[in-house]
């Protein structure tokens, strides 16, 4: 009896079966054998996995991208490359292709960011922008970021994170919990986290639907910076071309508060 191996398959009618699958399984695959790895790396399957709209993000570049295939392009997109300016991060996630964005603190709106007395801008050897912002002191503190869900992969699960610091002089951010919410087209979350380092408590307005609970939002990332959960939601047809609106906010405490270095928001898919 004559069984069929992988490598007995039509080059194309691979090139299908793995364009189904995702980058992740296309790299696995080209384990199994010299031959079937030729077929995995072939530069129209790997031009499948690219997002669409690739052309238009390499126009946007900082620094352009060298690379020699399709493969070398979604390797290189990998790792974080600044676009528009300087202003925003953009990065595809390596096992899915998914796309990822972040938001630097010039590119989000923080109210009074240009009064000096109340804002400072400097520049940080532990962040990949050009500028963070600190907050001297202020009693009203509000952070908004917004990210048109066209930009975004569809059908994806997406999370919205602000990514900050707390410097050692911080005082006031944990007085009272900031506000925290995401909106996109009619879906709405919100909740309130205290800006500590060490008090993780979470609550949520259950007046609000739908909402998604969640154990802690804020915690330590790998970068030496820490981030707060703002929201999630599923990019489907529902919302394509609306804009995802995201932020935090502690308005209602007459005390002052400073301390807090702002990164940016970071949107990326939710695992």
């Amino acid at each position: 009896m004559y069984t069929m191996s992988l490598e007995d398959l039509p080059q194309d009618c691979f090139e299908q079966i793995l364009s189904l699958t995702s980058p992740g399984d296309a790299c696995r695959s080209s384990l199994v054998s010299l031959s079937i790895r030729a077929m995995a790396d072939m530069d129209s399957l790997w031009g499948m996995f690219l997002p669409s709209d690739y052309p238009e993000i390499l126009s946007r570049l900082v620094t352009p991208i060298p690379y020699s295939s399709n493969k070398d392009l979604f390797i290189r997109l990998c790792s974080p490359n600044l676009i528009d300016c300087g202003k925003k991060m953009f990065s595809i996630e390596k096992s899915t292709g998914k796309k990822c964005y972040m938001l630097s603190a010039r590119d989000l709106s923080i109210t009074w960011a240009c009064n000096p007395l109340y804002w400072s801008w400097k520049c940080s050897s532990e962040s990949r922008f050009a500028e963070v912002a600190e907050l001297r002191t202020i009693w009203w503190l509000e952070i908004y970021g917004t990210m048109n869900s066209q930009l975004l992969s569809p059908k994806t699960v997406y999370s919205a994170h602000l990514v900050i610091k707390l410097a050692n002089r911080a005082y006031g951010l944990d007085s009272l919990p900031s506000e925290i919410s995401l909106e996109v087209g009619n879906y709405k979350s919100q909740g309130t986290v205290y800006l500590s380092a060490n008090r993780k408590t979470t609550e949520v307005d259950e007046r609000v639907r739908p909402i998604r609970v969640l154990e802690e939002r804020l915690r330590e990332r790998t970068d030496g910076w820490m981030e707060i959960e703002l929201g999630s939601f599923y990019n489907d047809g529902c919302y394509y071309n609306k804009d995802v609106k995201m932020s935090l906010k502690e308005v209602k405490g007459a005390h002052l508060k400073g301390g807090l270095i702002v990164e940016g928001i970071e949107i990326r898919p939710k695992n």
